[in-house]
């Protein structure tokens, strides 16, 4: 069967890989969809010299106008094939069909920012002639691309997760080698041929799919990278960045357990909505999903209800039908480990107000969990499935204690309607944004993104990822006709 299968090549100029080719399946039923050709250790390193030459040759840089070009034309090419884009991904990766025509709109307005940005991004101009020293000289600095990125993906956002980390290497003039997850490698893949078909020259951008993880630490921490993009698992982007080449910058954006402070005098029926879509939107496979909600003690079952009725009223489904709301999850292993945490935590005296069990073999019931115990896995890990946890709570500074009690700190929430106690929230919150009166997961592409604590290094977004991938080289031009 898997010889019918539509075949992706491999996306390395100039040599051909001995590994063998890996299979990528439909999370949903998985069904085979394609096979992609991996790369082995002779891949990775033809892929490494071919980006770390083009660098090298000032003279071969792509001209900031024809980076505008080439983006621009991707993303006519991403308009006409958007609903294709998003079906695909929405296979893929599970993400349900009406969200992933969200990914794909986000993921064409990311290629805008960056040429946004490369419009009104300049360099500045130093302040000279103050002191005797620095008489009769002016300077100023431009921007330079920081040299090869490499960029390693997450499977949860096929598309945009990699539009933020090519895109802007692309734009800034960095050639770079994106490793995306093997099991929604597709999307991947697309874009990058879609940014060739645009007028980019393959070596510019190049794809592997490493068939051993040696392959793959090798060539992240080679001396010739410039700047390391990691999107995953905090234990393996922490071990990566221990082993970078000295001098290669990066940005690591891992999960979290996003915690919610709903206040007294809460609007519930603007935050039980809000918070049912920010929970268990793409089946809670997001890094800052809603998974912590600490309410007053006095309303947390009413809440808990209200919200268990909102997750019992959401489709669960194939991802491709336009109608269903939740997916299911990346594995059957994911979905076996989800569970065991639920268990858990009901044994332990956690009460399940809905879910708790296995639709299928793929996909788990949306659950909510009332007062779970403080030390239970639902309570201090990060679930990345369909669950959330909430505790009732009869001091809000109690709760914010509790809420930052663990080592992730990326985006947090707060409920309510007295500016005071929003204020106080929001301003003790261990996060690096705080979204009041909207679920945790809020986030347009534009805007800061960054995990901190143990939840990530450096800060992402598009125009943020931008500015990481270059440096600001000045010239100092000394001459006795400059007098002020």
């Amino acid at each position: 069967m898997s010889a019918e299968l539509p075949h992706i090549p491999l996306l390395v100029p100039g040599i051909e890989s001995s590994a063998t080719s890996v299979t990528v399946s439909a999370p949903w039923d998985l069904t085979p969809i394609a096979t992609v050709a991996r790369a082995d250790s002779a891949t990775v390193e033809k892929a490494l010299a071919n980006a770390y030459a083009l660098y090298r040759n000032r003279d071969a840089w792509l001209p900031m106008r024809e980076r505008v070009q080439i983006l621009t034309r991707a993303m006519g090419i991403m308009r006409e094939r958007r609903e294709k884009m998003a079906t695909d991904a929405a296979r893929e990766g599970g993400k349900p069909l009406a969200d992933s025509l969200i990914e794909v709109d986000r993921a064409i307005d990311s290629v805008h920012i960056c040429i946004d940005e490369l419009r009104s991004r300049a360099g500045e101009v130093i302040p000279m002639c103050i002191t005797e020293s620095s008489k009769n000289r002016v300077a100023f600095t431009r921007p330079e691309p920081v040299g090869v990125v490499v960029a390693v993906s997450a499977f949860n956002h096929p598309l945009n997760l990699i539009a933020h980390q090519v895109a802007p290497a692309v734009a800034t003039g960095c050639p770079v080698i994106v490793k995306p997850a093997d099991k929604t490698a597709l999307s991947c893949l697309s874009f990058v041929q879609i940014l060739r078909e645009a007028g980019l020259p393959p070596e510019w951008c190049q794809a592997v799919v490493t068939a051993d993880r040696k392959d793959a630490t090798a060539m992240v921490t080679d001396e010739r990278v410039g700047f390391f993009s990691f999107i995953g698992s905090a234990k393996v982007g922490w071990t990566l960045r221990s082993q970078l080449a000295p001098g290669t910058r990066c940005a690591l954006e891992h999960g979290g357990a996003a915690p919610v402070i709903v206040t007294e005098g809460a609007d519930l029926d603007r935050a039980v909505p809000s918070l049912a879509k920010g929970g268990f939107y793409h089946a809670g496979q997001v890094c800052v999903s809603v998974q912590r909600v600490f309410t007053p003690k006095a309303m947390a079952r009413e809440f808990a209800t209200r919200l268990a009725d909102a997750a019992k009223k959401m489709k669960v489904g194939d991802p491709t039908l336009a109608d269903t709301e939740i997916g299911p999850l990346i594995t059957p292993g994911e979905v076996d480990r989800v569970h065991q945490w639920v268990e858990e935590a009901k044994a332990a005296g956690a009460e399940v107000l809905c879910g708790g069990e296995k639709l299928t073999d793929t996909a788990y019931k949306p659950t909510v969990l009332l007062n779970p115990p403080a030390d239970a896995k639902v309570s201090v890990q990060e679930i990345f499935g369909p669950v959330v946890c909430v505790y009732g709570y009869d001091d809000m500074d109690e709760a914010i204690d509790r809420a930052n009690s663990l080592p992730f700190s990326f985006q947090a929430a707060v409920f309510g309607q007295d500016i005071d106690k929003l204020m106080r929230v929001s301003s003790r919150l261990d996060a690096s944004a705080v979204m009041v009166n909207d679920h945790t997961a809020f986030r347009v592409d534009w805007m800061p993104f960054a995990g901190l604590k143990q939840s990530g290094h450096g800060v992402g977004g598009v125009p943020h990822s931008m500015h990481e991938m270059q440096i600001q080289k000045m010239t100092v031009i000394h001459s006795p006709e400059i007098k002020d």
